[in-house]
This record gives C-alpha cells, sequence and structure tokens, in this order.
C-alpha cells in the first residue's frame, strides 16, 4: 500500500465563515438599551425601528451598535475615543433586533456640532450594523426629520436629495420624545450606507 505523502495532497481553503458572529458569546455586557452620554444636557428620546432585508422581511439576529460623542465632546466632534465609564464608552450602546426584526433603544439627543475644519454636523447618531451572513459590517448614520441643520450637514450633503430621507428617524408622537427609523438592507428604500 502506497503513502501519499503532503506534496500530493490537495489543501482546500476553509469557506467564510457566514454564520457568525454568535453575538451573546462575551458580548451581553456591552448591550444596553439606555445609552449615556454624561451629564443631563440634552432631551431624552426613544428611537424604535425594524431592520429589514430586500423582501422587507424582517431580520431577528441583527445587532445594532449605537455610538455618540459624549456629553463633554458635543460641541467638539474630532475628540475620542469616547470617555470610558465602568469599562463601557459613554455614548455606546450595542442593541439586538427581536424575532420580528424590532429594535430599541433611548438616549439624549446630541446637539449640533463642527469638526476640525470648521464643518457642521447635525444631531446625528453613529450606527454600526452586524448580522449573520453579513462578512462586512455596515456602517450608516441616523438623523432627526425637523432638524434646521440638516441642510448644513456636510455628511448629508453627499447623499443624493431623495434618498436622505433614508437616514432619518421621523417622529412618532407630538412632544418629540419618540421616533421611527427602519433599516432597509436592500431594495427601493434601501439605507444609504458609508465605506468604513
Amino acid at each position: 500500500m502506497r503513502r501519499r505523502w503532503k506534496s500530493e495532497m490537495t489543501h482546500v481553503p476553509t469557506p467564510s465563515q457566514t454564520v457568525g458572529p454568535f453575538f451573546s458569546i462575551g458580548l451581553s455586557a456591552l448591550c444596553r438599551e439606555e445609552i449615556e452620554c454624561g451629564g443631563g444636557e440634552g432631551k431624552r428620546v426613544i428611537i424604535r425601528g425594524r431592520v429589514l432585508d430586500g423582501d422587507g422581511q424582517p431580520v431577528p439576529d441583527a445587532v445594532l451598535e449605537i455610538w455618540q460623542a459624549s456629553e463633554a465632546d458635543r460641541g467638539d466632534c474630532e475628540q475620542g475615543p469616547y470617555a470610558p465609564r465602568k469599562k463601557i464608552p459613554l455614548g455606546f450602546g450595542r442593541i439586538g433586533t427581536n424575532e420580528f426584526g424590532e429594535f430599541q433603544f433611548s438616549t439624549r439627543k446630541p446637539a449640533p456640532c463642527r469638526d476640525e475644519t470648521g464643518l457642521l454636523h447635525a444631531p446625528h447618531l453613529a450606527v454600526v450594523l452586524l448580522m449573520r451572513g453579513l462578512l462586512r459590517h455596515l456602517l450608516t448614520r441616523l438623523y432627526f426629520a425637523g432638524e434646521a441643520t440638516n441642510d448644513e450637514d456636510v455628511v448629508l450633503k453627499l447623499v443624493p436629495p431623495e434618498r436622505r430621507q433614508t437616514l432619518l428617524a421621523e417622529p412618532a408622537d407630538e412632544s418629540v420624545s419618540e421616533f421611527s427609523w427602519d433599516i432597509h438592507l436592500q431594495g427601493e428604500q434601501e439605507t444609504v450606507f458609508f465605506e468604513a
């Protein structure tokens, strides 16, 4: 019987991991629906929404990472990283979608700020989306509909006017303390995603 030597063996690359990451393993400490930004300024708001695939079906296992400047950084967009607090950065939260693709979190509404070049950024949250089958995270922004500074925002100006509404959270009540914002992964209503 002839032995097979290593040089004669065929090596097949390991396939890409499209099932993970498995968000519940070691990440639960960072999951929280109330995002703290330090201090007491800024109106507390609730954001509710859904993550939907290209067919409009809910994505039940997505995770959103929400980032916003801490209270001390609000007037200065270029400052970072976010100040640590109890080992979780200020202005950071991780939220999973439920079986209906729904998510909810609360935070203090950020103020407008200017970057190091003086360009204006309207009140917004940075959102990173992770999910099964997605080999690379998606990055987007959540803006608040009706903000006077939206028209001057340096990033929104880069987005075609007909697509800007995909980044706007709409008021869900008259007090404007609750907002609704859905993330569409594909299709006619696809949310605008940015290069990281």
